[in-house]
C-alpha cells in the first residue's frame, strides 16, 4: 500500500473489510461489496487470504492464494455471469 506525500490513498486495490455477508473492496477512489452469496469462493477462507489482492491491470483483480480472477465488470454486475465452477 502507497501513500502520495498528502497522505491520500493510492493503493490500486485492497480488501477493507469482512463480513458475514461478503467482501469490502476498495478499487482506486471506488469501493465494490462482493457478497458471498454471488461470489462464494471467498466464504469460509482466511482473512489473510482474503485480504491476499492484486491488481493485474486496470480494473482486474487476482487472489493468487485464491487463484481468482476477478474483472471490474463481473464484480459490478455478477448476474451476467452465472457461475461456471462446482
Amino acid at each position: 500500500m502507497t501513500s502520495s506525500s498528502h497522505g491520500e490513498h493510492t493503493s490500486p486495490v485492497e480488501v477493507i473489510s469482512i463480513t458475514d455477508d461478503g467482501i469490502r473492496l476498495r478499487c482506486g477512489k471506488d469501493r465494490e461489496f462482493l457478497a458471498f452469496e454471488d461470489f462464494p469462493w471467498f466464504r469460509g477462507e482466511s482473512e489473510d487470504r482474503v485480504k491476499n489482492v492484486r491488481q493485474l491491470s486496470a480494473g482486474h483483480y487476482y487472489w493468487p492464494d485464491l487463484d481468482i480472477d476477478l474483472s471490474l465488470e463481473i464484480i459490478r454486475h455478477p448476474a451476467r455471469f452465472p457461475l461456471k465452477a462446482h
